[in-house]
């Protein structure tokens, strides 16, 4: 009884440093992926608004069409917030546990975020 006690222990510490180490490096992963498309969303520049103001207003539906576009390409989902030259993205993906799924564990929601804002130049500062 104690060798089957101590394997099922050894079994779930080894699901954790597995399972978990994988959970960290998606939660990563969900974060880069993120602000890559909140990248690809501020490329969407509003041009009648770039030749009108001093700055580098977003165009919206531009925006979420590019953060949408680029998300389909990498599995996750998600959804982009535009405000003014700002894309902020929220993605989304369920991670399977391989281990942790003999404890009844089978998958974890990773959720990561990222933001990009739109500039017209870069200067330097003397």
């Amino acid at each position: 009884m104690f060798v089957v006690a101590m394997t099922t222990a050894l079994l779930l510490v080894a699901g954790l440093v597995f399972d978990g180490g994988r959970m960290i490096a998606a939660r990563r992963d969900a974060d880069a992926v993120a602000s890559a498309a909140a990248r690809a969303g501020v490329q969407g520049v509003d041009e009648a608004g770039l030749r009108q103001t001093g700055g580098a207003p977003v165009n919206a539906g531009d925006a979420r069409a590019r953060v949408q576009h680029y998300l389909a390409t990498t599995g996750y989902t998600g959804s982009a917030v535009v405000n003014g030259d700002t894309v902020t993205v929220e993605v989304h993906r369920t991670q399977e546990l391989h281990i942790l799924s003999l404890a009844g564990l089978h998958t974890s929601s990773v959720t990561g975020t990222g933001s990009a804002r739109a500039v017209r130049a870069v200067t330097e500062q003397p």
